[in-house]
């Protein structure tokens, strides 16, 4: 049976020959590929968790912040501002004397907010245009993110 041998000492593989019976050679090689194939499997998982580590990171780092306020059924600021091609966060608090329900139709979110709380939601990059955003529960409460 042949195989090799690598000696920690030596940088240079070593070809075996009869040092092993052919128990301890099948063993080592059935040991060999079940590390192979664990090792093949796990990696795809492992590389996609440092993607979503690191690259998530700094994506959270580079995504615009943007704050509203909802009192007396008024939006403040009514209008948002942000770039294109950003991932836009925007933490919304409600100040009004009711539940209230932010919600955008064309942004695609909507978030309930129980009186006195806070809450954020998370846009997606968007193209220059304006998106309206509203109250769910008193449509009359308008506004609007220009993104230019």
């Amino acid at each position: 049976m042949f195989g090799f041998l690598i000696d920690k000492k030596s940088d240079v593989p070593q070809l075996l020959t009869d040092q092993f019976t052919a128990e301890e050679t099948r063993l080592s090689l059935a040991n060999n590929a079940l590390l192979f194939r664990v090792a093949r499997q796990a990696l795809p998982a492992l590389l996609l968790g440092a993607a979503v580590m690191f690259g998530g990171a700094a994506k959270a780092d580079d995504a615009v912040q943007l704050s509203v306020t909802m009192k007396d059924r008024v939006f403040d600021p009514a209008e948002l501002h942000a770039p294109p091609g950003k991932q836009i966060v925007i933490h919304v608090k409600n100040l009004n004397s009711i539940v209230t329900e932010f919600e955008s139709s064309e942004l695609h979110f909507e978030k309930i907010l129980p009186v006195g709380s806070e809450g954020v939601v998370y846009v997606r990059p968007q193209q220059p245009g304006r998106y309206n955003f509203f109250d769910d529960f008193h449509h009359e409460t308008q506004g609007v993110l220009v993104v230019q």
